[in-house]
């Protein structure tokens, strides 16, 4: 099974399942970031584990560190990096903690769609493109990702827990309020096709779940799992693009929570793509609408009974203005956060290290000349 770039490769080694034992209610519990998080069990799991993401290779950025170039021609050519990047013709890696990064607990539940039922594809970012040797084609609200490497099937009573470390946390500065946001393979029926003219929603819900403690489980209100806004891998490419688009879409940024589905009806494609401003879409939480300020865990259910199954892809952190070379989180990014990364360049700050590569290096400076804002 080919594992698309982002996502943990399951090797048939090296995972190992969290310790579990049973408190004094007989209920399950597994050690997750120093705490005691109670799992449900509904038969048998499926699939138990806690899995990190795989580490990225380094080493692109390790040979940039190491060439002799003068100040200024390096400079430069960090500047013309960053100009690439500003316009889509390269992206910037993710880090690992930009996503959900453990797979606390699975159960597929009593309908999953045959053949997805492998949660370690939930963990890193969503698909951009999906299909290969089939339908290939990019990932837009009318074409939505299908793969059975690229999205785990959770079945009436069934449930996916998926961890976050560092725990996602409650940021007023974030666009909208947003904190996480959960990708589906929800997708908008064409009113016009093959124009890409929004019609009708085809979602199929899901209940988001969330702890602070790993003991008390909130319910978020009004927000589905796979519901809006459907999946935009690219800014660029049309509808049913059948290749990579050059403007990738930021998956770390929500689309404005006050459009709803009603509103989004009849609009086109163009206009689709100026409403998500950027975004790759998902469904936005605010961990203040349930009274959080920090989350260690994520959980999407299905009630049990006659439901259809819900596919997920990813979950997702927010950064403070969409993006996580706003160092300093007030919402810019500025000479205050070009000051963090020069005076800690060449040091393996954490406060500065954007990329999460262990080390300040170019591709922090060149993050932060790609997002520069006023």
């Amino acid at each position: 099974m080919k594992i698309r770039r982002g996502r943990a490769a399951v090797t048939g080694g090296g995972y190992s399942s969290p310790a579990r034992t049973r408190d004094a209610t007989g209920n399950c519990i597994c050690n997750y970031l120093g705490r005691q998080v109670r799992v449900p069990e509904v038969g048998r799991p499926a699939f138990t584990l806690r899995c990190p993401l795989a580490t990225r290779d380094h080493g692109a950025s390790r040979r940039l560190q190491k060439l002799n170039m003068p100040i200024m021609p390096r400079f430069i050519s960090l500047v013309a990096l960053a100009i690439f990047v500003e316009f889509g013709l390269i992206t910037l890696p993710t880090s690992a903690s930009d996503f959900a990064n453990n797979v606390l607990s699975y159960v597929a539940g009593s309908n999953p769609a045959n053949g997805f039922t492998n949660p370690l594809v939930a963990l890193g970012p969503p698909e951009r493109f999906t299909g290969e040797g089939i339908a290939p084609g990019a990932v837009t609200p009318f074409h939505p990702c299908f793969g059975a490497n690229e999205i785990v099937s959770i079945g009436a009573g069934g449930q996916l827990t998926l961890g976050f470390d560092p725990p996602l946390r409650d940021q007023s500065n974030n666009p909208f309020g947003i904190d996480f946001i959960v990708f589906g393979n929800s997708f908008f029926t064409d009113a016009g096709f093959p124009a890409g003219v929004v019609g009708a929603l085809a979602a199929d819900g899901g209940i988001i779940q969330v702890t602070g403690d790993g003991v008390t489980w909130m319910t978020i209100p009004n927000t589905f799992a796979d519901g809006l806004c459907p999946t935009m891998g690219w800014v660029d490419g049309g509808a049913y693009a059948t290749t990579n688009g050059l403007i990738a879409t930021d998956p770390n940024t929500p689309v404005d929570p006050a459009w709803t589905a009603a509103l989004l009806v009849g609009k086109t494609y163009s206009e689709l793509i100026e409403i998500y401003h950027g975004s790759a879409g998902g469904a936005g939480v605010d961990l203040a609408s349930v009274g959080l300020t920090q989350a260690i865990a994520v959980r999407i259910m299905v009630p049990t009974g006659i439901h259809p199954n819900v596919e997920i892809d990813a979950v997702a952190r927010v950064s403070a203005s969409g993006n996580p070379a706003d160092v300093d989180g007030d919402g810019l990014i500025n000479g205050l956060d070009l000051a963090t990364v020069l005076s800690a360049f060449g040091t393996a700050s954490a406060a500065a290290d954007i990329d999460h590569s262990g080390l300040v290096d170019g591709l922090d400076l060149t993050a932060i000349l790609a997002g520069w804002s006023t």
